[in-house]
């Protein structure tokens, strides 16, 4: 079951300048900076009420970022839900039909497990869920 919408991640040229022009935006600063080597990405969190928003910087020319803003240029690239267990969200998406991009959940940005839904199978928008990770 989906929670609420945990964060809306933003795929930037230059995170640095992305940073200052959203604090100015939100009136705020971001709370985390933190690289995700996996996903070739450093991000940045805004905390904007119950919800995020994440920028998001290639660190390598062929990370995911990289070819969505050679390909689109900078912009919304994802919404995140937060669900209460990803594992049976993904069982219950897979089952209705939905192409989750990878079928074991990973380790993201800010502490989650993430996996991923296909735009194509969610009116083109890329569909994130993201669940905290239990620390052990």
């Amino acid at each position: 079951m989906v929670r609420k919408i945990e964060h809306i991640g933003i795929a930037v040229r230059d995170l640095e300048a992305a940073n200052e022009l959203y604090e100015s935006l939100l009136g705020v600063k971001p709370y985390k900076e933190e690289a995700v080597e996996s996903e070739g990405v450093v991000t940045s969190f805004f905390l904007t009420g119950e919800s995020k928003v994440e920028l998001l910087e290639a660190t390598t020319a062929d990370s995911p970022i990289a070819k969505f803003i050679e390909k689109r240029g900078e912009g919304i690239h994802h919404i995140a839900f937060e669900v209460e267990d990803i594992y049976e969200e993904i069982k219950r998406l897979k089952a209705a039909g939905f192409r989750i991009l990878n079928e074991e959940p990973k380790k993201g940005a800010d502490n989650k497990l993430v996996c991923f839904v296909h735009p194509k199978s969610a009116n083109g928008v890329l569909v994130e869920l993201c669940q905290e990770a239990v620390s052990s």
